[in-house]
């Protein structure tokens, strides 16, 4: 692993192909003889510091139509906090499930999960059938594995049958030193940002772009007044982006004044700052108060010169849905996916139907979209919003953070990359846009 570290940074990307692949390599993993050590635990108080472990593991054999990449740099996606708290369910299921598709899938159903839905690296072996990419590709992921076998898939890959979140329902993630993907999920590496900088939008980027720009998603238009939940955070924070790019106002609902502070420097106006306001949303566990969404409401009206939202972009789920379907305006659009507060939603249903309103779901994003919101940080119109990153080693920590809301945007983890900063190749083009890739990194 060495020689392929050595050969990366040194940028002698033509040597790699040459060079052995690993037996093995570190990976971050969870285990499945562990799978119930936070058994009657609240959500809350299930530590990911306990159930991440970096081991070695086995290279997996290479398969047609698939990759085998050296991974620079990760980054923590929600997905691995509820993969390393077994919730809402153990992801050993989806490895299980996947095992029993045909021979090669086999290799999925292990003992050990290696997590981890986001890299930057080169492209190390590709698999026969492989024929756009090819050893030395420097290369970030899209995490959608997909089967295509299904005629279903070929509209849209994400109504494909056997459609799975790699990393998350598929094993061998990006987590790690080196990863196993299909050759359909690798996009070209934005050549002027560093690995950790490069690898850090690519889940939560394409699932903004599909749940608020794509026709799938809400089809977001010019002037559209749009709410955003968590605007800050790993998924809010590319949709302001978006809805500031794509000439809508964007409504930025925020936690506490430094979180505030970061989409006003994005080139957000309208921010509530629900600590500032204090929302309570429900009065107790099964009570919500309609008068806490009518001052919400209000509240946004004051900011948008009376005016109510087009589109909401939600994602908390139980704890903001039933606020979220009463603000949005007359024919408005509640789009929603995640729930990250918990899956289980309510809400007043007279001022969904009498409003003719709608509820829109949304999930992560097909190639094409991943590919076309990649192609908008290749541009420089939308930057990474990285807050801070960890070493490898320190991988529970970085899902402890996001699990308990303690980040600003996302959360990045070194794998192969020796420090910051390494793996920029185009320095004209940093340099074009470095005022808003240090506005936009959240330290």
């Amino acid at each position: 692993m060495d020689q392929i570290r050595d050969a990366i940074l040194a940028d002698q990307l033509s040597d790699v192909g040459g060079l052995p692949v690993p037996e093995s390599y570190r990976a971050v993993l969870v285990r499945k003889d562990e799978q119930d050590m936070f058994e009657g635990l609240a959500t809350r108080d299930k530590d990911p510091r306990k159930s991440l472990h970096v081991e070695e593991v086995p290279t997996p054999e290479l398969g047609p139509g698939e990759a085998i990449v050296a991974v620079m740099a990760s980054s923590v996606n929600y997905n691995t906090v509820w993969t390393s708290i077994f919730e809402p369910v153990s992801t050993f299921g989806f490895l299980e499930r996947y095992g029993r598709l045909s021979e090669l899938t086999k290799r999925h159903d292990l003992p050990y999960h290696v997590v981890g839905s986001d890299l930057a690296g080169v492209v190390l072996r590709v698999g026969p059938g492989v024929n756009r990419w090819k050893a030395g590709d420097e290369v970030v992921a899209h995490c959608l594995s997909v089967e295509l076998e299904d005629p279903a898939g070929h509209d849209d890959t994400m109504m494909d049958p056997e459609q799975r979140i790699w990393g998350f329902e598929t094993n061998f993630g990006g987590l790690a030193e080196l990863a196993l993907v299909k050759s359909n999920q690798l996009m070209p590496k934005p050549a002027h940002l560093s690995w950790e900088e490069a690898a850090s939008p690519g889940l939560v980027n394409s699932t903004a772009y599909r749940q608020l720009v794509s026709r799938n998603g809400a089809n977001m238009k010019q002037g559209d007044t749009v709410l955003i939940w968590g605007a800050s955070g790993g998924l809010g924070s590319y949709a302001t982006q978006m809805a500031l790019n794509g000439g809508a106002i964007p409504v930025c609902v925020v936690s506490n004044p430094e979180k505030a502070e970061i989409v006003r420097r994005m080139g957000a106006e309208l921010i509530i700052d629900r600590s500032a306001e204090g929302y309570k949303f429900w009065k107790d566990e099964n009570t919500q108060d309609p008068k806490e969404w009518q001052r919400l409401g209000k509240k946004i009206r004051e900011l948008t010169g009376g005016e109510d939202v087009d589109i909401v972009f939600e994602h908390p789920g139980r704890e903001t849905f039933g606020a979220s379907v009463y603000v949005a305006k007359k024919g408005g659009t509640i789009v929603t996916c995640a729930s990250t507060t918990g899956y289980m939603h309510s809400y007043d249903n007279r001022y969904l139907w009498m409003n003719l309103k709608k509820i829109l779901s949304s999930h992560f994003a097909n190639y094409k979209e991943a590919w076309e919101a990649n192609r908008l940080i290749d541009k420089g119109l939308i930057h990474p919003t990285l807050s801070k990153v960890y070493p490898m080693e320190q991988v529970g920590q970085a899902a402890l953070d996001v699990h308990r809301n303690a980040h600003q945007g996302k959360v990045g983890v070194l794998t192969l990359a020796p420090e910051e900063g390494l793996g920029v190749k185009d320095a004209e083009k940093r340099e074009t846009h470095i005022d808003a890739i240090n506005r936009f990194r959240n330290r």
